[in-house]
């Protein structure tokens, strides 16, 4: 699938966010159409520290091809600033094309950035982000590897001022605006009418933004409705109930009904296919 062609369908694109390979592969088998690299989810799986500038390029770069390898749908992927200025920019898009993302999402914080729902966000000129939305453009090969901008004002300065960087961004060529971080049903009700190009948001559970439901959201003019936590969250709470049973000496079947059968991991991991290969080749070894 071609994200560009199917943001032109008015049914919101549902992205939930993958923190490694293994929940990449399960959003994949559960026929989401696409999956969202998070660097939040990233960042907590590959260094187990939080989301605040802490992961590298290259280790980003690292898991965006690993994940791009493991699924068939279309990768979103977010890349921070961008990882530096307008050198750094470039580079990071055409890795990340190269990788093969379908889109790259850049953010107007400061480095070292902060999650979105998190305090003691700093945003740089508006002005320069939208240079770097240029630079990005410039960067890229082909129109369907998608820009998205993220302007995380709304906590810094306000929904004002959040709005008017999103039209800025928009007017530097953005493919995607995305304001991060809306505290209202108003202010989500604001975004929805003031663009022209496709808008994501961000939904965490028990974070700033109210939860809607995703038809309310289509109505409300949203494109793509990002799950940045929801495979992350639900994963640590599922590994804390069964290991707690665990540690308490519970008999397995108290347990066992709600974990994953070893013929699950087989096939969401492709063994069999691998196993194939192997036995391809060794079975027609000559002694």
């Amino acid at each position: 699938m071609i994200l560009k062609q199917r943001l032109k369908n008015k049914k919101p694109l549902v992205v939930p966010a993958c923190f490694d390979m293994v929940s990449a592969r399960v959003i994949e088998n559960c026929g989401f159409e696409a999956v969202y690299h998070s660097g939040f989810g990233h960042s907590a799986s590959h260094l187990g520290f939080p989301d605040t500038g802490l992961i590298s390029f290259s280790e980003m770069l690292e898991r965006l091809h690993n994940l791009v390898r493991t699924v068939k749908i279309p990768v979103l992927a977010d890349a921070d600033t961008g990882f530096g200025g307008f050198v750094n920019i470039r580079r990071t898009v055409q890795e990340y094309e190269w990788a093969g993302a379908q889109a790259i999402q850049l953010e107007d914080q400061q480095i070292p950035k902060k999650c979105g729902h998190t305090v003691g966000k700093q945003l740089i000129d508006a002005s320069e982000m939208a240079r770097k939305l240029e630079a990005a453009i410039a960067a890229r090969k082909s129109d369907n590897f998608l820009i998205i901008a993220r302007t995380d004002a709304i906590a810094v300065t306000g929904i004002d001022d959040a709005i008017d960087r999103g039209l800025l961004y928009q007017k530097a060529g953005a493919d995607i605006i995305f304001v991060e971080a809306p505290t209202s049903v108003d202010q989500i009700k604001r975004i929805g009418s003031s663009f022209n190009k496709p808008l994501m948001l961000n939904q965490i559970e028990r974070g700033k933004t109210p939860i809607l439901p995703i038809k309310d959201l289509q109505t409300l003019g949203f494109n793509i409705v990002a799950y940045a936590l929801t495979a992350l969250m639900a994963s640590v709470r599922a590994m804390e109930t069964t290991l707690n049973k665990l540690k308490n000496q519970a008999e397995p079947s108290e347990y066992l009904q709600n974990i994953a059968t070893f013929e699950d991991i087989d096939q969401l991991l492709n063994f069999p296919e691998w196993r194939l290969w192997e036995s391809r080749f060794q079975n027609n070894i000559k002694l």
